[in-house]
């Protein structure tokens, strides 16, 4: 079914009302009816008409007046205006009408015909501009949800690279953002150290104080271990249970001792009680440490195996503390 179209006539005759709702029969119009210039401006506030048939001579507000007050306004100034009008078709008297935005003049006594044919006219162009307005709210509301499903992906992604638990990189996001520093190392020939950690007779720790307590403790030493890295690129992950890997880019061994003392201080300073940790009493930490300067063919696996071979060097000699190679 077709949306019905506005049609504001304005004349305080009611009988040229009566004349024009004669002729314009169509099904698809509904026509409205002002008797002055003033309430045509009131029924223009709350409706949108595809065109205003409005007699110039009227009382109060006439109608270059009342047409020159609808341009000022934004929701109406666009409305296509025709003058029915019996006064002279001196050019003067037209050009006066154009100036205060009308589109077309009809003269008395109203042809049906003519006045038919250009209200079909402005009805067909309302219809098509609405049907153009329906589309394009239409389109920008599938880029809205389009936007909205990017985003929402993102933040899936963003998840799928984060470990739940701790609120770092999980072993996908290590790999992802491991293998592109690799590359940027690789291409400017920049050193990547990388620190293997590994919290030291964790599973003493669960036993005796329990797994939410052990939970716990893999917080605060992965933001401990966040917070101890010194610059945007450097980065921590999760990179098993209770053990986690910085990667260092265009840092060489010596930074990468620098980065596992600042981690070490850090726990230092936590303080976490650990009654069964080798008589050291507080939670602490392994690592390996291995240093290279990558090259385009670097299996960045093969570095993490000879940091965790230092990390297994570091443990047999009593834990807490951290072995290096440089490669």
């Amino acid at each position: 079914m077709r949306e019905k179209v506005d049609i504001l006539i304005v004349d305080d005759l009611k009988e040229n009302h009566l004349v024009m709702e004669s002729v314009l029969t169509d099904e698809d119009l509904n026509l409205i009816n002002a008797m002055s210039g003033e309430e045509a401006l009131e029924l223009c506030s709350n409706h949108s008409f595809a065109v205003i048939l409005m007699d110039v001579q009227m009382p109060g507000l006439d109608g270059f007046q009342t047409a020159e007050l609808l341009r000022k306004i934004e929701k109406t100034k666009k409305i296509p205006i025709i003058f029915v009008t019996a006064i002279s078709k001196e050019k003067k008297s037209i050009f006066k009408g154009y100036e205060v935005g009308a589109v077309d003049y009809l003269f008395k006594p109203i042809d049906p015909l003519i006045l038919r044919s250009k209200v079909n006219i402005f009805k067909e162009l309302y219809l098509q501009r609405r049907l153009i307005e329906d589309i394009a709210q239409e389109l920008e509301n599938k880029i809205i949800e389009l936007t909205n499903l990017k985003e929402e992906k993102c933040k899936l992604e963003d998840i799928s690279l984060e470990d739940f638990l701790t609120g770092i990189y999980n072993r996908r996001g290590i790999d992802r953002m491991l293998e592109m520093h690799r590359r940027n190392c690789a291409r400017y020939e920049l050193p990547l150290s990388l620190i293997i950690l590994d919290l030291d007779n964790f599973k003493n720790y669960n036993d005796m104080y329990g797994h939410v307590k052990g939970d716990e403790v893999l917080r605060k030493v992965a933001q401990s271990i966040k917070g101890a890295l010194g610059r945007s690129e450097d980065f921590v992950g999760r990179y098993g249970g209770e053990e986690f890997l910085v990667v260092l880019p265009n840092t060489p061994l010596n930074g990468a001792i620098v980065i596992a003392d600042r981690i070490n201080n850090k726990l230092k300073e936590l303080n976490i009680k650990h009654e069964k940790n080798n008589g050291y009493g507080h939670v602490t930490v392994s690592m390996g440490i291995a240093s290279v300067f990558p090259k385009n063919n670097t299996n960045m696996e093969v570095i993490i195996k000879q940091a965790d071979e230092m990390l297994y060097e570091a443990k047999e000699n009593g834990k807490n503390q951290y072995k290096y190679i440089e490669l």
